[in-house]
């Protein structure tokens, strides 16, 4: 390992900013009447936007295959992929976990990435996901995914929020989020910044740089793009939580999951992560499969990424004799 990379090995569990699942399903300060009072109600502007979103995008499937030019479909999977950068390597393991220290130089490149993404910005999506950590599957996990895959994946997006999701998350130190000026920033002007990462400039950049039609940058690289990242990231919370393995702890929902890894540039390790959520890797076999971590670790090598927490290969093997489903095959992940 190159010199300049700083690793924070933890051989221990230990208590973090979002605990392993040991701390889990504290919903005692809930009254029953909360819990039972609450109906279901829809956001029918939520709802309409997401199909006008997602009808938008089978129109965007075909002008790409069709009448695009390969330029901008190159240029969207480019946004695709460091605009899941913004929130894997950002809003995920840099501002919710903590699992690495970033100097401002990348905490500003990442937050300009979140902003194309356009998923909340960082403290709303490191609160919310802070809070689903420490009350997985509860009703104060926001996307909780006892509620089935549907309401994992897209819809408690179209809801209002349980109230145990509000009241948990009002309970949460925050202070980390709100002392970094990136952050505060982002937060303040928001809306304008997603307005010109998320949907101005991947329309514009084709046109000006390689001549593409307008409307056409438009729904590739935005429309197609935003949306295609959208579930990509949303696969995390409902096919993580639903199909896979547990190599490391069988007493909880998420699993290892092969089409999320992919999908999602790396997230897909989520029986891993829900056990040892400190780990900046977010998985056993570090850099394989998992562009997020070959992306931190060459902010390391730049020094631009430092403090990277990682777990001992002795705590991963006494946790999976412990928890694993499968304690007789100490090397057994998914592709066992």
């Amino acid at each position: 390992m190159a010199p300049n990379l700083r690793f924070t090995k933890i051989h221990e569990e230990q208590d973090d900013l979002v605990p392993t699942e040991a701390v889990i399903k504290d919903t005692s300060s809930l009254t029953e009447a909360k819990k039972y009072e609450h109906k279901r109600q829809i956001v029918w502007r939520n709802v309409i936007l997401m199909a006008a979103l997602h009808l938008a995008s089978l129109w965007a499937v075909y002008l790409m295959a069709t009448r695009a030019m390969w330029q901008t479909n190159v240029f969207t999977f480019f946004l695709y992929v460091f605009s899941g950068y913004g929130i894997t390597a950002g809003a995920h393991r840099l501002w919710s976990h903590r699992s690495y220290k970033a100097k401002l130089p990348l905490r500003i490149f990442l937050a300009f990435w979140n902003s194309v993404a356009f998923q909340n910005h960082i403290y709303e999506w490191a609160r919310d996901h802070r809070v689903h950590h420490k009350y997985s599957e509860t009703e104060a996990d926001p996307h909780n995914a006892t509620r089935g895959f549907f309401f994992a994946h897209v819809g408690w997006l179209l809801v209002r929020k349980h109230p145990a999701v509000i009241e948990k998350g009002r309970q949460l130190d925050l202070s980390d989020l709100m002392a970094d000026p990136v952050v505060r920033i982002q937060k303040k002007y928001y809306l304008w910044t997603v307005l010109v990462a998320c949907f101005i400039l991947p329309t514009v950049i084709p046109v000006y740089f390689w001549g593409e039609q307008a409307y056409i940058a438009f729904y590739a690289c935005a429309i197609f793009r935003y949306c295609w990242t959208l579930n990509m990231t949303w696969l995390v919370n409902s096919a993580a939580h639903l199909w896979g393995s547990h190599p490391y702890d069988k007493r909880i929902s998420p699993t290892e999951c092969l089409p999320t890894i992919l999908g999602a540039v790396g997230e897909g390790f989520h029986n891993f992560h829900h056990t040892f959520p400190w780990d900046y890797a977010t998985g056993e076999l570090g850099w394989v499969l998992n562009l997020t971590t070959i992306f931190i670790n060459f902010c390391a090598l730049i020094g631009q990424a430092y403090d990277l927490k990682t777990t001992s290969k002795s705590m991963i093997r006494d946790r999976k004799q412990r928890t694993g489903d499968r304690p007789d095959q100490l090397g057994y992940h998914m592709f066992n």
